[in-house]
């Protein structure tokens, strides 16, 4: 089962309160047992930044700072938040988690990548 929020067309200083980004359950599960540990109202936090070998990276941080106009998904209990720069680039996208022999990760899928690195941490629009 999938979380889906629908595309926003908000004013540019309107809290985001809907996007087309998925998060898959095996991600919501994954992210719950990462914040465990941490104190009460800690949440994943995921943004762009340039950089990387393809133009652009994925950056996920563990924390409890939050902007009025962040997009905030809740699901099975986890926390995730996108910053509204970030959110261009996330459209159509979906949040997973693999593991597997050769090792386990995030892994973002998204359409609008035009091209990515091999082990999939940046990517180019």
């Amino acid at each position: 089962m999938e979380t889906s929020l629908a595309p926003t067309t908000a004013p540019a200083d309107a809290p985001v309160t809907e996007v087309d980004f998925t998060v898959t359950d095996a991600a919501a599960r994954r992210i719950c047992q990462i914040l465990s540990p941490e104190p009460a109202g800690t949440f994943l936090r995921i943004s762009v930044e340039g950089g990387g070998c393809s133009g652009f990276s994925y950056k996920y941080d563990v924390t409890q700072e939050q902007s009025d106009d962040d997009l905030v998904i809740e699901k099975e209990g986890a926390k995730i938040v996108v910053d509204r720069m970030s959110l261009d680039y996330f459209k159509g996208s979906q949040l997973d988690y693999k593991a597997d022999l050769m090792g386990s990760a995030f892994k973002i899928s998204n359409p609008m990548a035009t091209a990515k690195c091999g082990c999939g941490s940046s990517f180019a629009v």
